[in-house]
């Protein structure tokens, strides 16, 4: 979720990005351009697609996901914050996306050729690439193919642009916030932003999201100030627990998560209670602050019978 206001939002931004992709063609001459390909149409698209297998799964957020004519899967992210773990990131949503394609108990052979590919402004990979695309491949002898069909391409908007085509090289330029252009194609993805960000109800939406966001992070900063207070005094280290408690709760609230994933949090936790797991394997699993499971399983605990909206809304008090 972006720290900013409606009127400050970029292409770079997931929520912007989302919408202006919602575009049909817009969203096909883009991928086009970035794997320098023809698609011959969109058969559907979805923006902030939620993958979710089952509640003991962690859930995968897409900012945008389409089909092809040919059946092939694309999934585009944009991201904006380097962060070390897209790789494995992007592990996790070839896999969930994998499981969501034969949910319905396909044979192998049908699993759709795919693609995940992030749009990042910095270079992941530190060689001046603008285009880093990985396909699984035999180490021993590097012509043979795993022959999966599943690609992982990470794009850097600010690498060296000598051999790319105009398209690509222009919508670099664009994410770059280089905006002069009378490439057909950029005139219509600005032109396609323009109108995302007129678009009222879209407003609304966004500015629904920021002030929870807002709050949270409000609220998060509250409470660990106070807590490192209480424990640094109770244990002689007021310094360290303040300075490490405000970053746990700063970076574990970031998610500004909605009331549906809080209560799909709780429901993982109650299967990891009745396993008899504790907090801090549970919150190791759950990939979530172990305060927060913590504070979920002494509810859960001390209320057995309280539903997970009853324990959401406990939360809240």
């Amino acid at each position: 979720m972006s720290t900013k206001k409606w009127e400050e939002l970029e292409i770079t931004d997931d929520f912007l990005f989302g919408k202006v992709m919602r575009n049909p063609e817009l969203c096909k001459r883009t991928i086009e351009a970035i794997l320098n390909i023809e698609v011959d149409r969109i058969d559907y698209l979805e923006e902030q697609k939620t993958i979710d297998m089952s509640l003991d799964a962690k859930s995968v957020r897409l900012d945008v996901y389409v089909k092809d004519g040919n059946n092939t899967v694309y999934n585009i992210e944009m991201q904006p914050v380097k962060k070390d773990n897209l790789p494995k990131r992007s592990r996790y949503y070839q896999g969930m996306i994998d499981l969501e394609l034969i949910e319905k108990g396909e044979y192998y052979s049908k699993l759709n050729r795919s693609y995940v590919i992030f749009i990042c402004n910095f270079d992941l990979f530190r060689k001046n690439r603008c285009i880093y695309t990985f396909e699984n491949r035999c180490i021993e002898d590097t012509e043979i193919a795993l022959g999966d069909e599943t690609l992982k391409v990470f794009l850097n908007s600010k690498g060296d642009a000598a051999n790319l085509n105009s398209n690509l090289k222009a919508f670099f330029a664009y994410v770059n916030q280089k905006r002069k252009t009378e490439n057909d194609f950029i005139v219509m993805l600005d032109r396609e932003v323009k109108k995302a960000k007129a678009n009222l109800e879209w407003r609304r939406e966004y500015m629904t999201l920021y002030i929870k966001y807002q709050e949270k992070m409000e609220e998060g900063r509250q409470e660990g100030l106070q807590e490192g207070r209480q424990e640094g005094l109770q244990e002689g280290r007021q310094e360290g627990l303040q300075e490490g408690r405000q970053e746990g709760l700063r970076e574990g609230l970031q998610e500004g998560r909605a009331e549906g994933d809080m209560q799909r949090l709780i429901s993982q936790v109650r299967k990891k209670v009745d396993k008899g797991i504790s907090a801090l394997e549970a919150a190791d699993m759950l990939e979530e602050g172990s305060e927060l499971v913590g504070r979920i399983m002494e509810l859960i605990h001390r209320c057995p019978k309280m539903s997970d909206e009853q324990i959401y809304e406990e939360l809240k008090k």
